[in-house]
């Protein structure tokens, strides 16, 4: 499977701009023979919703984010969710026109300049999915998703052989507390070489709000290897081939996931819960 990492800009609150920059790209990654698309977090809408003076939401099966699906290529996407109850952050998944899969983030920041919890609801639902002709499996963890180290444990005991992160990663406001890119590159290679699963991580570029995106979006192998990346501060489209089927054969190889002792850990949540913990 060649998987395009499509590292792009992209204007706050201007969708259709944004949708143009999307099928720019994914013409691009068709011309060079790539089978699925990946766009960062939120770049159909823009990350500082609360800047907003008005809604830019769209639904998951808005015709537009379908038709990106038949361009040639699968595409995951990006957007700002809206519902008839609650808006998301969302990734979604499309090929041949339709909607394979959506995520919605699962933790949201809700410190310094991030107030996500003001915007969208956190999703409720974590689940791998089967990739389309028989490529394998995957899950999508949207940025903070993949901070929490139980969800990639959790994709990957349902089956997932590829984690597709997409990102709105900025430069940290003190550098001295958290060096956001030294964080990505220790947490992406433990990902991939502990969980024995191929990490696809898209991070955007560009400025927005007082943010300052970095970028360094990467391909990284079921041994914690990086086998492609795209340079730092700048757009860029990196395209790679890879073998989902890698990561089975390195869990057989080498089997660190394969006991996950369900039972076990069940338990011990439980007991957590009953002891005061949140539900």
């Amino acid at each position: 499977m060649r998987v395009a990492l499509a590292q792009t800009e992209c204007e706050l609150g201007e969708v259709e701009h944004n949708l143009e920059t999307a099928r720019d790209q994914v013409s691009q990654a068709v011309a060079q023979g790539a089978d699925l698309v990946v766009f960062p977090e939120l770049h159909l809408n823009g990350y500082h919703l609360g800047a907003l003076r008005r809604d830019t939401s769209v639904e998951a099966r808005d015709p537009r984010l379908l038709e990106l699906g038949t361009l040639g290529t699968d595409v995951v996407m990006g957007f700002h969710e809206h519902t008839s109850m609650r808006a998301y952050n969302t990734c979604a998944y499309y090929t041949g026109g339709e909607l394979l899969h959506a995520h919605r983030k699962l933790y949201l920041p809700n410190y310094l300049a991030w107030e996500e919890r003001k915007h969208v609801s956190p999703g409720q639902h974590l689940r791998a999915y089967e990739l389309p002709h028989s490529r394998g499996r995957a899950a999508t963890l949207v940025c903070n998703d993949a901070w929490q180290p139980v969800l990639p444990w959790i994709a990957v005991q349902d089956g997932a052989e590829v984690v597709i992160i997409p990102a709105n990663s900025a430069a940290s406001l003190d550098p001295e507390a958290m060096d956001t890119g030294l964080y990505w590159d220790s947490l992406l290679a433990y990902t991939a070489r502990m969980l024995q699963c191929w990490v696809v991580f898209v991070n955007r570029v560009g400025n927005e709000n007082g943010a300052s995106f970095w970028g360094g979006s990467r391909v990284v192998d079921p041994r914690g290897t990086v086998v492609a990346q795209a340079p730092k501060w700048e757009p860029g489209l990196v395209t790679i081939d890879i073998d989902a089927h890698e990561a089975r054969r390195q869990r057989r190889s080498v089997p660190l996931v394969a006991e996950a002792r369900l039972g076990l850990v069940d338990r011990e949540v439980r007991r957590l819960i009953d002891e005061g913990g949140d539900s």
